[in-house]
């Protein structure tokens, strides 16, 4: 069984210790292929040396997360294009918004993820995406440049199903992180997963954040990591009524298109 995780971040200083022994436990698990996380200028640069260590397993996004925003000034469009002619790079984000954490001004968030749309339009690159509490003002801001984007993905999915059904009519993919296993907080995804086209949907971890409650014994670090996709692949299958082989396949083939990935 093979298994694509589209967005972990292994550039985390919580895995600067042991990477290898974390990407070996991945691969003896099945995870074949990872898409590391460029969620600032430093960190994508950094998810690209990533990439070159491991050649045909790790690969990378360029972007400027929404948390970042208040950083974004007139030298990073370039630095972000530039990235985007690696092959290692294959995705433009992470990029969106975060009305839940504000972490950066809203009206900056707003900027600079327009900004990166319009890259991606010009780059022809799928886009990254990030979106919280935000869902109404993140699609008025996507919806006039959907027909100048290639393929296009809403990471960490955790939505209501009005989020989902506007998501879904601007031809999104959707991607279900370990969230799905918090009983506090995810319970409503299992049902929403039913309304996502099964071509349409991919696995992520996001580590090494959202560690799945499902796992045990629970990491005593709380750091989640690339194999326990499993426990998201595990869930998502018992929700969708689905052989976890059946999903694996169908998100493996999604994300290998997706991200055109060898």
């Amino acid at each position: 069984m093979e298994l694509v995780d589209i967005g972990v971040n292994l550039t985390h200083a919580s895995f600067r210790r042991d990477l290898d022994a974390v990407i070996e436990r991945a691969r003896a698990v099945g995870v074949s292929r990872m898409v590391v996380t460029g969620a600032s200028v430093a960190a994508s640069e950094s998810a690209r040396r990533l990439a070159l260590r491991y050649p045909g397993m790790l690969y990378a996004t360029a972007g400027v997360h929404p948390h970042d925003a208040r950083h974004w000034d007139e030298k990073t469009p370039q630095r972000l294009s530039e990235l985007a002619l690696s092959p290692e790079v294959v995705a433009l984000g992470e990029m969106g918004l975060d009305f839940n954490r504000d972490f950066s001004p809203r009206p900056e968030q707003e900027q600079a993820f327009e900004a990166q749309l319009e890259l991606a339009a010009e780059l022809g690159l799928p886009v990254f995406m990030h979106e919280r509490d935000a869902g109404q003002r993140f699609v008025q801001i996507l919806r006039p440049w959907r027909d100048r984007l290639g393929p296009a993905v809403i990471h960490c999915f955790t939505g209501s199903g009005e989020d989902l059904a506007a998501y879904l009519d601007l031809d999104l993919h959707i991607g279900i992180t370990g969230w799905i296993c918090d009983e506090r907080r995810g319970l409503h995804l299992r049902e929403l997963l039913r309304r996502i086209p099964l071509e349409r949907l991919m696995l992520e971890t996001d580590a090494p954040y959202l560690a799945p409650r499902t796992l045990r014994p629970p990491p005593k670090s709380g750091r989640n990591e690339p194999a326990f996709l499993l426990y998201v692949l595990s869930a998502v299958a018992a929700s969708l009524e689905l052989p976890p082989t059946v999903v694996a396949e169908a998100t493996t083939r999604t994300a290998r298109a997706f991200f055109g990935l060898a």
